[in-house]
């Protein structure tokens, strides 16, 4: 059994050319902090925001021939600019590249330091290490907290910071125990319904496809955010219907459970809850008991 952890291990470490790095320095002038994470097959993705108004924009790219170029786009999808970083290599502390208008051509050189890399291995140790996100609600942006313990091959995200734009100061921590999912492990969206932004963060992959998040509502009293205490599997919230909906699935996909909940008093209330498997017999999926 070991072994065969030990393997999954490699071969999952091995998905990852390069570990999450995140650099501090400037466009030109202009103070700027930016993460990256870059596969082994030359995907490279990518969040960077201006220091002095804590706005994160995503850039993603790609490394080709050690040329990393991330791209930055409108809201409206279309291509706004370019960040163009020839050379690269992922061990150097200083970064040089320039920063490019795709409609007009200009050019801002771009010079960062590394700060730090999410670095892995079991002999590795290191605490508190902060990790922009690319979602903000309004005048707040997160930061992850991330953790490596000695032991473990992975660190772990093990809290987060709610900051104030534009002054960094902070409105909020609240401590956690998650799964570090790329770079994207919080998301906003309105859980409970009442019409105001919530964020989630990721919390655990499991078999399959399933997944867990832990999710926070905002108190329009204290202007903090609390612990729902929303469970279940995958779930999906349908703003429209106001409903939450949970699925989960195991057995290489033969065994599915889907249960619909409405949310009374910032509690998930179950409406109705369905099992299936697959029947070889019939060679369809048929209704069983939910455990």
């Amino acid at each position: 059994m070991k072994k065969a952890i030990y393997i999954l291990t490699l071969l999952l470490s091995s998905i990852t050319l390069f570990s999450q790095t995140t650099y501090r320095g400037f466009i030109d002038k202009y103070p700027i902090e930016l993460v990256t994470d870059i596969y082994g097959d030359g995907d490279a993705r990518a969040i960077y925001t201006y220091s002095n108004f804590d706005e994160p924009i995503v850039i993603n790219g790609t490394l080709k021939k050690n040329k990393l170029t991330l791209v930055e786009k409108e809201k409206s999808g279309a291509n706004k600019a370019t960040l163009t970083f020839a050379n690269f290599n992922s061990n150097d502390n200083e970064l040089r590249g320039y920063w490019q208008d795709f409609q007009t051509g200009k050019q801002l050189a771009i010079t960062l330091t590394k700060i730090f890399d999410i670095n892995y291995g079991d002999s590795i140790e290191w605490k508190d290490r902060e990790i922009l996100q690319p979602v903000s609600l309004g005048d707040k942006y997160f930061k992850l907290t991330v953790s490596k313990v000695k032991g473990d091959f992975y660190a772990k995200v093990t809290g987060i910071k709610i900051l104030q734009k534009k002054t960094d100061s902070l409105i909020q921590q609240i401590d956690l125990e998650c799964q570090l999912w790329g770079l994207n492990n919080v998301n906003i969206g309105d859980y409970n319904f009442d019409g105001i932004p919530d964020f989630s963060v990721f919390e655990q992959s499991y078999a399959g496809p399933n997944t867990s998040s832990l999710y926070f509502l905002y108190d329009k009293r204290t202007g903090k955010y609390f612990s729902s205490g929303f469970e279940g599997t995958s779930l999906e919230f349908d703003i429209k219907r106001k409903r939450i909906y949970e699925h989960n699935q195991c057995c290489a996909g033969n065994s599915h459970m889907n249960a619909e909940y409405k949310v009374i008093n910032n509690k998930m209330v179950l409406i109705k809850k369905t099992c299936t498997e697959y029947n070889e017999k019939k060679k369809d999926f048929v209704k069983v008991k939910c455990d």
